[in-house]
């Protein structure tokens, strides 16, 4: 499951299956007893896809017999609800608030089974741009489609590897540079290389008119610590044999997809290059929720980054 130069995937397969992870804990928080956030696309998502590691954090049965095998799971499993609950939370308030500044361009990169072009109210004329690869795109609009959803904006995919030339993609499929854009990527950085991302950003920059916006998020400082890569380490190992045993099957590495390096940083990248940015980190943004922080070594090493272009 190791990466390689110009590797693709079905939903079910690397990277495509990490979008299947972050929707069943979108499944999860929104029927828990106080949800954050509503997502009833993410079930239906998880049940066009059937049954997988995914299956351990939004089947409350399997979630159970994973923590009676190995006793920390449950409470990794409520750390990992609890940050894409907010996460997703932090996404969809700039979103709102830039379309309610009179933004009308979207750009999400690396949509994955991003559902918000189906379930936030965007205003009239808005145009939802949506990246990623050809299968994934085909597996989400087939999936709502035979769900009977509709897209609440003008939803224009664009198939395309974002490690190609994506901004050529885009334009073709009629973006506008001269019109401020709202841009994401959320969950993206961490599984492109170092260079790779500073190459998003001055793609993103090169496109961005005057009142554009940009909220992203990517591995802190500490993703690259030692001490806390091994203690991950061990934790992922004990997981994903509990994991095995409770599925029945063979459990990938998903740390094998992400890039463990030296990263610019972004709030210094964009200010810059003219924009006036701004980041929380995941303990801030978990106590602004009143989620629990977790220790350390149990919470994800992300810092969240929102700018304005002015």
């Amino acid at each position: 499951m190791a990466r390689t130069d110009n590797d693709s995937w079905e939903i079910t397969e690397s990277v495509g299956s990490t979008a299947l992870g972050v929707a069943a804990a979108r499944a999860a928080e929104t029927v828990s007893e106080n949800p954050l956030i509503q997502d009833p696309y993410a079930q239906v998502f998880l049940d066009a896809a059937g049954p997988g590691m995914w299956s351990l954090t939004s089947d409350p049965k399997l979630s159970a017999a994973l923590s009676e095998l190995e006793p920390q799971a449950g409470a990794l499993r409520q750390v990992m609800v609890d940050f894409m609950a907010v996460r997703t939370k932090w996404f969809d308030e700039l979103f709102l608030d830039a379309v309610s500044s009179g933004i009308r361009q979207v750009v999400i990169l690396a949509s994955g089974l991003d559902s918000r072009s189906w379930r936030l109210p965007w205003p009239d004329g808005t145009t939802v741009y949506e990246l990623d690869q050809a299968k994934v795109l085909e597996f989400k609009s087939g999936t709502l489609r035979r769900h009977g959803a509709q897209p609440a904006a003008r939803l224009v995919s664009v198939a395309v590897d974002l490690r190609d030339d994506w901004p050529e993609a885009l334009q073709h499929a009629g973006f506008d540079a001269s019109a401020p854009t709202m841009w994401s990527a959320e969950g993206l950085l961490r599984y492109l290389p170092a260079a790779a991302q500073d190459l998003l950003l001055e793609r993103i920059d090169e496109l961005s008119a005057p009142g554009s916006r940009l909220a992203t998020n990517g591995p802190s400082k500490q993703a690259v610590n030692p001490e806390l890569l091994a203690s991950q380490r061990e934790q992922s190992t004990r997981f994903r044999a509990a994991a095995a045993e409770v599925l029945g099957a063979e459990v990938p590495d998903v740390e094998e997809l992400w890039y463990p390096e030296e990263r610019t940083d972004i709030v210094d990248w964009l200010g810059g290059h003219g924009w006036e940015a701004s980041a929380i980190g995941m303990a801030d943004l978990l106590a602004r929720h009143g989620r629990q922080v977790p220790p350390p070594d149990a919470m994800p090493p992300v810092v969240f980054t929102a700018a304005r272009r002015p």
